[in-house]
């Protein structure tokens, strides 16, 4: 996948300061014990003198350097322990003086083995999603943002908007909290007003705050993006970018123009994610008949084989909102 300079200097930037906070928290760590108990001190500078004596005899390559070698192995081995012993002892951390890295595997470095490490390549998709999100005009919300009086508590058809609110809430609460890769694909159906968008918000912000790559926002905007980008109108990966990120949520389903290409372009989206086996969320004002009026029976027949519907009840909640 492609990444704007934008996306890489911003994800180099991250690293970079990754690195030099774990190597200045490592020499403050090392400052205080060092001051504080001057045996442990005394016993990292005869590692490091060991550690010259050794440079020096393969240096010379003498006769007995094999000897020379084994001997001070076995020096270096009881002097490390005779450390970690006493670290455990006073820190209750054997490697308290070594460097703590955020990513262990490439020590903050963005490379393991002449290749991008995980590390570089999850800050680089998470990146790259939260710049296709910026024009969206996307507002993230809380789940602690959620009131359950807005929506009226006497039951319509035999089901109470409040309580089955209640219940949609809580399995947007746990699917956020235990997201995954392996989380299902939703389908929000329901009129405008009911908190659709505001709930998709909710597991939005929650994804991001775990640092999992999302990309959130009107479904009409992203369609529009990758047509300009395919004729050649705008430069960019708009694709790409909704089909690499962890968690897609396409807002609105049903307000984009049609147009064969359009709908064409969101199928490509929705086949791909699930081949990929990568979750989406989509919420739509249309009930299920009128999807099956408005796109072909391939795009529906993914959708709703491969797709959890959450159906939302109740009368809009915006005049309600207003009030309190």
């Amino acid at each position: 996948m492609a990444y704007s300079e934008k996306v890489f200097r911003r994800a180099a930037d991250e690293l970079l300061r990754r690195k030099e906070t774990a190597e200045a928290e490592q020499k403050f760590r090392c400052s205080e014990i060092y001051m504080q108990y001057p045996e442990v001190a005394d016993i990292c500078r005869q590692l490091e003198k060991t550690s010259l004596e050794y440079l020096l005899i393969v240096l010379k390559d003498g006769a007995d350097a094999e000897l020379k070698i084994e001997e001070l192995k076995h020096r270096t081995r009881i002097l490390a322990d005779t450390k970690r012993a006493k670290l455990l002892d006073l820190t209750g951390d054997a490697e308290y003086l070594n460097v703590k890295y955020h990513c262990p595997l490439c020590e903050d470095s963005g490379f393991r083995e002449g290749k991008r490490c995980a590390c570089f390549e999850a800050l680089l998709k998470q990146y790259s999603a939260e710049e296709t999100m910026e024009n969206c005009g996307v507002k993230l919300n809380s789940f602690s943002d959620f009131v359950a009086e807005y929506y009226p508590e006497e039951a319509e058809d035999g089901v109470s908007p409040r309580e089955k609110m209640k219940k949609i809430y809580n399995y947007c609460r746990k699917y956020a909290e235990n997201f995954s890769l392996q989380s299902p694909s939703l389908l929000f159906i329901g009129k405008t007003g009911l908190g659709k968008t505001f709930l998709s918000s909710c597991i939005a912000k929650e994804i991001i705050d775990k640092g999992r790559s999302l990309v959130f926002g009107q479904l009409a905007t992203f369609i529009r993006k990758v047509e300009d980008e395919h004729f050649g109108r705008a430069d960019g990966n708009t694709l790409d970018k909704l089909t690499a990120c962890d968690l897609l949520i396409l807002d609105d389903l049903g307000s984009e123009f049609k147009t064969p290409f359009t709908e064409s372009a969101l199928y490509e989206i929705i086949n791909a994610r699930i081949n990929l086996e990568k979750p989406t969320i989509i919420s739509t004002n249309l009930t299920v008949s009128e999807l099956n009026k408005t796109y072909n029976e391939r795009l529906i027949s993914r959708i709703t084989g491969c797709y959890v519907p959450i159906m939302f009840f109740g009368k809009d909640i915006r005049p309600q909102i207003r009030k309190f």
